[in-house]
């Protein structure tokens, strides 16, 4: 590979298929798998490690150190799977001694200028729209949509296949497979037309809908709905990770629109 208007560090580790365009500048300690394309203009700091097949537009910074005051200069990582797209002007901080890394899953869209702080979690075809910042320890789930300009609260918990509304302030954690709108923000109903693109049948999505109907619509507390969704609803994989991700929810889950 021979890139002469760009910087890449001879102990950096290259797989040979990867394009470099000019004026990026690839730090030592960092890994990039076959297949990738990295434009131009682009920075990848110490310790990222990059998949295959992945797509970096032209201004990304990659693995800079966090933008936290705790961190001291230990040894972390930025984990980026296969498959993933990062456009313009995004930033990505590697991780602190609290988790070690921040990880990107395969298949991910993240758009222009976006920001994940250190420590947070991406699960596989997760869309994060543009200008969305994350703060740090999110945890995305996988198939979810951050609408752009959204801001997202430190230790924010998103569950899979959820849709965040553009410009949406979350300060809560958002359950899996519903939407979320309004300020503060609120339950309006399940991601349906984001299911059925993903080929859940009419009756799981109609269950999904009646586990959310008892937890946001019947005025009951969380406690209760919890209690009448075990006993009422069958055993079932969604059933179960609903509950689970509530159950283990620490900053409490957002709550349902009230229309006030």
């Amino acid at each position: 590979m021979n890139q002469p208007l760009a910087y890449i560090h001879p102990q950096a580790k290259i797989a040979r298929n990867v394009v470099v365009e000019p004026f990026t500048t690839i730090h030592s300690n960092v890994k990039i798998g076959s297949g990738t394309w990295i434009g131009s203009n682009v920075t990848i700091m110490e310790g990222a490690r990059i998949g295959k097949n992945c797509r970096i537009f032209p201004g990304a910074v990659i693995s800079a150190i966090p933008q936290d005051l705790k961190f001291d200069g230990e040894d972390s990582l930025t984990v980026i799977g296969d498959d993933v797209t990062i456009r313009e002007c995004v930033t990505i901080n590697r991780g602190t001694s609290a988790s070690g890394k921040t990880v990107i899953g395969n298949n991910c869209l993240i758009m222009a200028t976006s920001h994940i702080a250190h420590d947070c979690v991406l699960g596989d075809n997760s869309i994060i729209v543009n200008g969305v910042a994350l703060a740090g320890h999110v945890i995305i789930g996988k198939y979810a949509i951050i609408g752009g300009l959204a801001a997202i609260h430190q230790f924010i918990h998103i569950g899979d296949h959820a849709m965040i509304s553009g410009g949406s302030l979350v300060r809560k954690d958002v359950p899996p497979y519903t939407k979320a709108a309004k300020e503060p923000l609120s339950y309006v109903g399940i991601n349906s037309i984001g299911l059925r693109r993903r080929g859940f049948p009419t009756e799981k999505i109609r269950e999904i809908q009646d586990i959310y109907r008892i937890l946001y619509q019947k005025n009951y507390n969380t406690s209760q709905a919890l209690g009448i969704i075990e006993a009422e609803m069958e055993a079932t994989n969604e059933r179960d990770e609903i509950i689970l991700f509530i159950k283990n929810s620490q900053r409490g889950i957002m709550k349902g629109y009230t229309g006030n």
